[in-house]
């Protein structure tokens, strides 16, 4: 019978993602309720070192499979260990994080193992009679969300956005079941050869991990407007996020997109600037510790959550802001 929750945690270059500790907390909160453990599994090369971390953060066990093979994320040899390793544990869940390597992954090891897979939630339950993961995730746009269960197929998969759940705080020094797998790897498993790697320069933090995030609407006023923000940024050591009108506007790009179609992001900081505050933005960033917001309409929905609401024209006051700010720090 199909037991425990499979938590796969991605690493890179050998440092465990931020994700892969959400989804352990979430796991551990999961497992209470069906009295199950969380099983951490991680792949890579020389990686056992990092298990004992993953036990503080709610692994009651830890599966590592360590191959040379297994050094940088290749979709086939990750596919076939997971795949094998799934059939001889017999998982009841398996969580993964919905970031590149995530969505490339986890249908790829659901197709193999016959089961459902549903991606991108934003939040998970388990139905108390049937002891049924609910999986749940924006559909149609954004503009509803649907809830998904898997009846008749184990595991029960899911892929869970960065940002939305909560790591716990680490218990240090805590202990677990630490299990090797045996990796049988090949040449010929790896299907691609990996020549070089070059990473991208990143100009920007991921916006789940600032502190401090000024959010551009639509009321931004194209290019011209987001500069000024972005020179406002600047000092303040925040990032540039944006609401989805204007990202299908043109005006930033989709990876800086907060709401349900965007990421999840928790800042000490939130500033709305010309945003209206439409539902779908909103469980994007309404667990931000303060929120101000700037805006003309002061009956905009985002004027009632916020913390603080500034009426007026946006320009002005991002000028004003940034002439304030920066006469302070001179």
């Amino acid at each position: 019978m199909s037991k425990d929750i499979f938590v796969f945690v991605e690493q890179r270059s050998g440092e465990v993602q931020k994700v892969a500790l959400e989804l352990l907390g979430e796991a551990g909160r999961l497992a209470k309720e069906l009295n199950e453990n969380v099983v951490a599994v991680i792949l890579g090369e020389n990686i056992k070192d990092k298990a004992f971390s993953l036990f503080e953060y709610g692994a009651d066990k830890v599966i590592v499979a360590d191959h040379p093979l297994l050094a940088v994320y290749m979709t086939a040899p990750y596919t076939k260990v997971l795949t094998e390793l799934i059939r001889d544990e017999d998982p009841a869940i398996v969580l993964l994080g919905a970031t590149s390597i995530g969505r490339d992954l986890a249908p790829r090891i659901a197709a193999h193992i016959h089961t459902g897979l549903t991606a991108d939630c934003t939040e998970l339950a388990i139905e108390p009679d049937s002891s049924l993961l609910q999986m749940t995730r924006p559909a149609f746009g954004g503009n509803l969300m649907a809830t998904i269960v898997c009846n008749d197929y184990r595991p029960q998969m899911a892929t869970v956005r960065p940002g939305v759940m909560e790591p716990i705080e680490p218990i240090r020094g805590e202990q677990g079941e630490l299990q090797i797998k045996e990796v049988q790897l090949t040449p010929e498993d790896l299907g691609v050869e990996i020549i070089e790697i070059q990473p991208r320069e990143r100009v920007s933090r991921d916006i789940t991990e600032a502190n401090i995030l000024l959010s551009a609407g639509y009321g931004i006023g194209g290019k011209e407007g987001l500069d000024k923000l972005a020179v406002l940024a600047d000092l303040l050591g925040a990032e540039v996020s944006a609401s989805r009108a204007c990202v299908d506007a043109g005006i930033i790009e989709k990876h800086q997109q907060v709401g349900q179609t965007g990421k999840t992001v928790r800042p000490n900081l939130y500033v709305a600037c010309g945003i209206s505050g439409a539902v779908q933005h909103v469980v994007g960033m309404e667990d931000s510790d303060f929120i101000l917001a700037i805006n003309k309409d002061e009956s905009a929905p985002i004027m009632d959550m916020a913390d603080l609401a500034i009426v007026g024209d946006l320009s002005e006051i991002i000028s004003a802001l940034t002439q304030a700010i920066a006469n302070r720090k001179s």
